[in-house]
């Protein structure tokens, strides 16, 4: 990592939850809590807890020099709302199989 940027992972024990309009797009129990500096934290959910079948690949990639590259999922009303790391770089191996969402609710 880049002197002062770090990331940490942690398994959450909270519920997670993602909807879209009045479609419930994810929700799970087993997150992973992303925290990386100057960015806010994120939840990372199990792609089994993900209601994939709602969603579109996306043409759009992004890379991160600290996570890989991205790749991103959408809804016909929503582009690019999902993204996650196919081949993640080692230091965060975990997020592997895991996507994230701009809004969840967390109880």
């Amino acid at each position: 990592m880049a002197q002062g940027h770090t990331i940490t992972i942690e398994h959450g024990t909270q519920h997670v939850r993602v909807v879209h309009g009045d479609r419930v797009l994810a929700e799970s129990d087993r997150p992973l809590v992303l925290r990386e500096t100057g960015s806010p934290v994120r939840h990372y959910l199990p792609v089994e807890d993900v209601r994939l079948e709602l969603l579109a690949p996306s043409e759009t990639h992004t890379y991160c020099p600290f996570k890989g590259t991205a790749s991103y999922w959408s809804l016909p009303d929503a582009a690019d709302l999902v993204w996650g790391y196919p081949d993640p770089k080692p230091d965060v191996a975990e997020i592997k199989d895991h996507l994230c969402f701009y809004e969840v609710e967390v109880s």
